[in-house]
């Protein structure tokens, strides 16, 4: 190679940094099915960091009485003016009503970050089994009912116990995100960085949601055996 065809080479750009991540404090973070024990559980700790949070539920009146009682300027509504308003929206419905719920918000729903927590999960006399959608997971099925919506996946391993207790200032756990587009995991991660304690750590892509939603089985198993709220933190990174 000559001294001219060097000069002509581009010199390669920098890795980005992966903890260099978008500050998300100004969005508007929507939770359908913000009345149950998970989506009550985020509303209340994103609304406690500062974010502006409504909660959704199909009956509106529901909505705002939960929305009172958690207070932190947290707002309440049904599920499609939640969806509209918010620009993330975090889907924490249960597993049971997530393909119908989505299915009927795909309009409000359409050009937002949607963020599906949701756990496919059976019970029985052993305990907590995962279920496995004909999609691969609840994240794939959110997917394919909402192609104009740029969804994601994150905050599947949280104790709604620890998420809802005022005198616990800091929750320790890591939150992994699954994603397409880096951009999007990437503000998922700033999201949950917005509470004390926890951190967004990006964990492949939405094909590899199943194994993420079905790790809840064994965390409830944990649970039960410890008398815990067990959590997960990943090493070495």
């Amino acid at each position: 190679m000559t001294s001219t065809d060097s000069a002509q080479t581009p010199a390669k750009a920098p890795a980005k940094d992966p903890w260099d991540l978008p500050d998300v404090s100004g969005y508007v973070v929507g939770v359908l099915g913000g009345t149950g024990p998970q989506g009550k559980g985020l509303a209340y700790r994103l609304a406690r960091a500062g974010q502006k949070v409504i909660i959704g539920s199909r009956a509106a009146e529901r909505a705002q009485a939960a929305a009172r009682e958690l207070g932190h300027g947290v707002e309440g509504a049904d599920n499609a003016e939640t969806a509209r308003r918010s620009d993330i929206v975090i889907v924490a419905v249960p597993w049971e009503g997530h393909g119908d719920t989505l299915a009927a918000l795909r309009e409000e729903l359409s050009g937002k970050l949607v963020v599906d927590c949701v756990n496919p999960l059976g019970f029985d006399k052993k305990g907590a089994y995962a279920l496995k959608p004909e999609e691969g997971s609840a994240a794939e099925q959110a997917a394919a009912l909402l192609p104009d919506s740029r969804v994601t996946a994150a905050f599947h391993h949280l104790s709604a116990v620890l998420l809802q207790d005022p005198q616990i200032e800091q929750i320790d756990t890591d939150v992994m995100v699954l994603g397409e587009e880096r951009a999007d995991v990437e503000a998922v991660q700033a999201l949950a960085g917005r509470i004390p304690g926890m951190r967004g750590v990006f964990a492949g892509r939405l094909r590899n949601a199943h194994q993420v939603e079905s790790l809840v089985a064994n965390l409830i198993s944990v649970n039960r055996r410890y008398k815990a709220h067990a959590g997960l933190r990943v090493t070495d990174v």
